[in-house]
């Protein structure tokens, strides 16, 4: 069906990409890589390189071509595939980081910056795939530069995974012994999950799910800036109003976004999937979700009446979202990451936003504790508690959470980790003295809540 847009709507867009730090943050490409397995590892590898080489040898061009004809910012050309633990399990030896470096290899030659699917789906158990998948993650990320990774430990319906909660907690802490030249960046690319979505177009989470097309289009738009602007514009506005307006304001960054995503398939020749109406922040002064919330009334992010504010503005960008298409997807809601916000780095130095905060802060957005800095010094049982902590939110929600946690070696509270770009610098946390050890140990799986039960 064809979109159609009046004047007006094109004159407020252009305004908005002009004046408010609009854009398309992400076009990308799922390629599914089931006919890639093979028994021998280097021919599989080779199968997987040429497949993702085929497949999206124009997106970026077309990706580009798009932004110049339309005006609109493209930030990032990405790829998700199929969870390589499948495509390997076939493989009777060999290393998964072969397939690593393959997937490396295929994002520098088709010019992406990332690409997502280093992934194993464990929330119920483990299989051989998995379990090697896993174990190959920490020398992965030390030996690629565009390769992400994921692990889903947990969902509604499944419980949590403990063992593989436990493990990633050992899994982490060597990708940042590993990549500590580089402050642990080998972690900013390793995200765990509960309820993880099959078709996320953000990275470091996104990969194909199995029940996806042979390939498809999925688009991140990220409008901080445009919201932030609406609010400052009118103080004396109360919360009826203001929740009418973010969602009017989220309705036309939809639009906007399905428009692209369309028109790439198009041209492309494969079929638009979703658009994940995220609001993503980023460094530049102006693009922060902290300064929205800063905006409705609140001295500093993380203080109370946070929980409240962030509740409400999740809640508008999904109700403005769902009102403009019937292809949105992925995670749509706010993102509250603290190296990519400047309002939170800011917030966190001053001392009012903690971790506890921040925590309660994910049952109300879209993902969870995203990009935070912690000692190096912290063991795996603590960073295993805090991914049990937050899958538990998800779980008795029924919502996607996550885990982004960078234990950077060598540095302590107060320090700075400086990453460049979209990644930004993190201050580094403090977290509670005390010993999870033998909660996080005991194993087996937390059971699946009675909410669960819903046939």
């Amino acid at each position: 069906m064809a979109l159609n847009y009046s004047a007006e709507e094109i004159m407020q867009t252009i305004r908005m990409v002009q004046a408010e730090n609009l854009d398309i943050r992400t076009i990308t490409m799922g390629i599914s890589l089931r006919d890639c397995c093979h028994e021998e590892m280097s021919v599989a590898s080779r199968k997987v390189f040429d497949k993702i080489c085929k497949k999206a040898e124009k997106l970026v061009a077309t990706g580009e071509a798009i932004s110049r004809e339309y005006g609109i910012p493209i930030i990032n050309k990405r790829i998700s595939v199929t969870p390589i633990s499948m495509i390997g399990e076939s493989c009777a030896n060999g290393s998964y980081v072969e397939l690593a470096v393959a997937l490396d290899k295929a994002a520098q030659e088709t010019g992406v910056n990332f690409i997502g699917g280093f992934s194993a789906l464990v929330h119920k158990g483990y299989t051989s795939g998995d379990r090697r998948l896993i174990d190959a993650i920490p020398q992965a990320m030390a030996e690629t530069d565009r390769v992400c990774s994921s692990i889903n430990i947990g969902t509604t319906k499944a419980g949590i995974n403990m063992d593989a909660v436990c493990q990633m907690g050992h899994v982490i802490k060597k990708t940042a012994e590993l990549t500590k030249d580089r402050d642990a960046i080998g972690c900013a690319k390793l995200v765990v999950f509960c309820n993880a979505p099959e078709d996320n177009p953000f990275m470091a989470g996104s990969f194909h799910g199995v029940g996806e097309p042979e390939t498809v289009i999925n688009v991140g738009v990220s409008g901080p800036g445009v919201v932030l602007a609406a609010i400052r514009n009118h103080p004396e506005w109360d919360f009826n109003t203001l929740a009418s307006v973010i969602k009017r304001t989220a309705f036309k960054i939809t639009r906007m976004g399905e428009l692209v995503g369309r028109e790439a398939g198009r041209r492309l020749d494969m079929p638009f999937g979703i658009v994940d109406l995220s609001l993503a922040p980023t460094p530049a002064i102006g693009d922060s979700v902290a300064d929205i919330l800063e905006a409705m009334g609140l001295e500093r992010v993380g203080g109370h009446g946070t929980t409240a504010a962030l509740a409400m503005l999740n809640d508008a960008v999904k109700k403005g979202g769902a009102m403009a298409s019937s292809n949105v997807g992925g995670l749509s809601g706010a993102f509250i990451p603290i190296s990519e916000d400047a309002g939170m780095i800011r917030a966190v130095e001053e001392g009012a936003l903690c971790l506890d905060k921040l925590e309660a802060m994910t049952c109300v957005c879209s993902v969870g504790l995203d990009m935070f800095a912690v000692p190096g010094d912290t063991t795996a049982e603590v960073i295993s508690a805090i991914i049990a902590d937050e899958a538990a939110i998800g779980m008795i929600n029924k919502k996607t959470t996550a885990v982004r946690i960078l234990p950077v070696p060598g540095k302590k509270v107060g320090d700075q980790v400086e990453f460049g770009g979209l990644l930004g610098r993190a201050p580094v946390m403090p977290l509670h003295p005390y010993d999870p050890g033998i909660f996080v140990k005991r194993g087996g799986r937390i059971p699946a809540p009675i909410c669960a039960l819903t046939n």
